[in-house]
């Protein structure tokens, strides 16, 4: 049962949870938009990489620098609104239908169907010349083996950052305004989903949809362990496998100073 806190501190908590929000949304609509446009422009890989590691830092610390002081703040918070969410009857009649073998092999199964609609995509990437992209990150895609690695590197940092903010602290955060999990969950998936406005209104709407999933498996499994594996997997197959596996770019020289933009393929 989540705890009773005075007004007090449910408005301090709505003071700080106001203020992210609107640094997070606002930076996102205008600072990253205006720096992703600028970014789409480079063809020196040298001013990639320097961008690449600019936002690697600049997530760090923003986001989980914020992480850090919310959980500091709430962290009391932190187990019984995971509780309270599990003791709700549609999630708890899922984790109990989950429970023991069943659960793995679901597990198991929606991998092994990740890794062959993967494995389907890229022959047909291939054969295509190019793949089907949700949102504009044609850009972001590594051109070279240095942008490979500055790839892995924003994958792991935002499987991180990202789920200890948005999954775990912001909803804490937001649970003590609102009294209510589902309402906290959903607004932190919210501002997730509007982070990425630099991709454009697909980009915003698949990035809130893979929120929520993130977070029905922080639930569901009770372990952000999990959460941040996942979500950093899921990036990594994004800006790490899909550009070695189709466009080779494993095979382009860090001394290749202006490698070719990669292309998505239009569907018919």
């Amino acid at each position: 049962m989540l705890p009773e806190l005075g007004w007090m501190p449910r408005l301090a908590a709505a003071l700080l949870a106001v203020g992210l929000v609107v640094l997070f949304v606002v930076r996102a609509m205008r600072k990253d938009r205006r720096e992703y446009a600028r970014f789409r422009r480079y063809r020196s890989t040298a001013r990639r990489q320097a961008m690449m590691r600019r936002w690697l830092l600049e997530s760090f610390v923003l986001f989980g620098g914020s992480a850090a002081l919310v959980l500091v703040l709430v962290w009391p918070v932190v187990g019984p609104l995971l509780a309270t969410t599990q003791a709700l009857p549609p999630v708890a009649w899922l984790r109990d239908a989950l429970a023991g073998g069943l659960g793995i092999a679901l597990g198991l199964g929606a991998a092994l169907a990740v890794v062959a609609l993967t494995l389907v995509g890229v022959r047909s990437a291939r054969r295509d010349g190019g793949i089907i992209m949700v949102g504009d990150i044609a850009a972001l895609l590594p051109r070279n083996r240095p942008e490979l690695g500055w790839g892995a590197a924003l994958s792991v940092n935002a499987g991180v950052v990202e789920e200890a903010l948005f999954r775990l602290a912001l909803p804490t955060l937001l649970v003590v305004v609102t009294g209510e999990p589902v309402s906290a969950f959903l607004l932190a998936a919210l501002v997730f989903g509007a982070l990425h406005a630099y991709q454009g209104w697909v980009g915003v709407l698949a990035t809130g949809v893979v929120g929520l999933v993130f977070t029905a498996l922080y639930v569901v499994s009770g372990s952000i362990g999990l959460a941040m594996l996942v979500h950093a997997l899921f990036d990594l197959r994004t800006l790490v496998v899909i550009p070695a596996a189709v466009y080779r770019v494993h095979e382009v020289p860090g001394t290749v100073l202006f490698p070719r933009p990669l292309k998505a393929s239009i569907p018919d």
